[in-house]
C-alpha cells in the first residue's frame, strides 16, 4: 500500500531541489521569459550537480526517466520514479521552462531510460535527448505518424518532419518516432535515437510561444537521414498485437513527470496567492465551512482541493512504476487531472490577485501562460480522458475514438 507521506529517503533530495529552485530558477525566471531562445547559461553548473546526484544510484534529481528493474525484493518500494516526480515538483515550483532547458534532463532521456537495452543505455545515457513525436498532420494521435524509417543495409533511412520538439535545437540527440511500414499501422511505429550532426537532420526553425519561453521548441526535418540500425530503441520486429506498446511505454514514464511539472507550477501559484490574500486581510480558515468564509477564501480552498487530488494521483502513478505495477491508466489519470488543474489554478489565482495577477510585478501571469502547455504536451487533456475511458470500459482504440 502506498504511503502518502514523502519518504524519509527523499527528503534530502527534495530539499536540494527546492534550494536549486529558490536560488537558481526563481531569480532568473523573468529574465529568460523575456529573452526567448537565449540559452540560460546559469544552468550548466546546476546540470553538472544533478548529473552527480543521478549517478549516485537513486536518481530523482531531474526530469529524466527511470528504468524499470527486473528485480523484485518484495514489499513496497519508493524508487527512482517517485524520487524523480518529487524532485520535478520542486524544480517546477521554481520555473518549469528552466527545468525543460536543463542539459541531459530531456523527455528523450525518459524514452531512452524506458525502452533502451543495456548497450544503448551505455551509449546514449549521458546524451541530452529531446523527443520528437508530433507532426504537421499528426497531433495527439501518435498512431497516425507518417515519418518513415526504411531499412537499407545496416541503416534506417528517415524521412519526415516533426514539430513542437522541446529542446530540439539545444539537445545532443533526438528520439524520433517513425513507422517502418505504414500499411502495418500502430505496430510498425518505432523510436530511433538520431544524434545532432547526422547528415539529413535539420533544425528548420524555433517557435515563438505563449509560455515556457526559456525552453526552445523546434521544427525538425529528416531528409534521407541515415541512422544506424542499432539506434532503434527496443525490438525491430513488427508485432501487431503489442508492437505499439513498446514505444507507448515511454508515456508511462513521462506522463507522471509532466503531471509533476503541473503540480509544481500550481503549488507556486497557490502559495503566491495565499500570501497576497493574507496581505489583503483575507484569511483562509480550514476550521470553518466554505460558505462561512470570504468568497476569495472559498475559491482558494476549492483550488487547493483540486491541487491535492492531482498531487496524490501523480504520486500513485510514479509509485506503481517503482513497484512494477502496470500504470498506464494511472499515468493518464494523473496527467489529465494535473494538466486541467494547473490551468484552472493559475488562471483563477490571476483573478484573485487582481491587478497584481495581470502585471509583471508578480510571476502569476507567467505561470498562467506556462500552465497551458502542461495540459497539451505528452497527450492532450482530451486524449488522456479517451485513454482513461478505454481502460475503464475495456474498449480498444477502434471501439472508442
Amino acid at each position: 500500500m502506498i504511503n502518502l507521506e514523502v519518504p524519509k529517503k527523499a527528503k534530502a533530495l527534495v530539499n536540494q531541489a527546492r534550494q536549486a529552485a529558490t536560488e537558481v530558477f526563481r531569480p532568473i525566471s523573468r529574465k529568460y521569459d523575456r529573452a526567448e531562445h537565449a540559452y540560460p547559461s546559469e544552468l550548466d553548473m546546476l546540470a553538472a550537480l544533478l548529473d552527480g546526484l543521478n549517478t549516485s544510484g537513486e536518481g530523482g534529481a531531474g526530469a529524466a526517466g527511470v528504468r524499470r528493474g527486473d528485480d523484485d525484493k518484495g514489499g513496497n518500494r519508493n524508487g527512482g520514479n517517485l524520487l524523480t516526480v518529487l524532485g520535478t515538483i520542486e524544480l517546477c515550483w521554481g520555473d518549469v521552462a528552466l527545468l525543460l532547458s536543463m542539459p541531459r534532463q530531456g523527455l528523450g532521456n525518459a524514452a531512452i531510460a524506458s525502452v533502451a537495452n543495456d548497450e544503448q543505455l551505455a551509449r546514449f545515457g549521458k546524451l541530452w535527448a529531446a523527443m520528437a513525436i508530433t507532426e504537421p498532420d499528426c497531433g495527439s494521435d501518435s498512431a497516425a505518424i507518417t515519418t518513415t524509417a526504411i531499412k537499407d543495409g545496416d541503416d534506417y533511412v528517415l524521412n519526415g518532419e516533426k514539430i513542437f520538439v522541446t529542446s530540439g535545437e539545444r539537445a545532443d540527440a533526438v528520439v524520433v518516432w517513425a513507422t517502418l511500414d505504414r500499411t502495418q499501422g500502430r505496430a510498425a511505429i518505432k523510436s530511433f535515437v538520431v544524434e545532432k550532426g547526422t547528415p539529413g537532420f535539420e533544425v528548420v526553425r524555433l517557435e515563438h510561444k505563449l509560455g515556457i519561453r526559456a525552453s526552445d521548441t523546434a521544427v525538425l526535418r529528416f531528409d534521407n537521414c541515415r541512422v544506424p540500425a542499432q539506434n532503434l530503441l527496443g525490438t525491430p520486429d513488427i508485432d501487431t498485437k503489442k508492437g505499439f506498446a513498446g514505444v507507448m511505454q515511454t508515456f508511462d514514464n513521462t506522463r507522471p513527470l509532466v503531471a509533476a511539472m503541473a503540480i509544481g507550477v500550481a503549488r507556486a501559484a497557490l502559495e503566491e496567492t495565499r500570501g497576497l490574500l493574507a496581505e489583503a486581510g483575507i484569511e483562509v480558515d480550514y476550521d470553518k465551512p466554505v460558505n462561512a468564509q470570504h468568497a476569495a477564501a472559498a475559491t482558494f480552498l476549492r483550488l487547493e482541493a483540486d491541487y491535492e487530488a492531482a498531487y496524490l494521483l501523480t504520486l500513485e502513478s510514479a509509485w506503481m512504476a517503482d513497484n512494477r505495477k502496470p500504470n498506464s491508466l494511472e499515468a493518464s489519470m494523473a496527467k489529465a487531472k494535473a494538466g486541467r488543474t494547473v490551468v484552472d489554478v493559475t488562471l483563477r489565482c490571476v483573478e484573485l490577485a487582481g491587478t497584481l495577477g495581470y502585471t509583471e510585478d508578480s510571476l502569476l501571469e507567467k505561470w498562467a501562460r506556462d500552465a497551458k502547455i502542461l495540459d497539451i504536451f505528452e497527450g492532450t487533456q482530451q486524449i488522456q480522458q479517451l485513454i482513461v475511458a478505454r481502460k475503464l470500459l475495456g474498449k480498444s482504440s477502434k471501439d472508442l475514438k
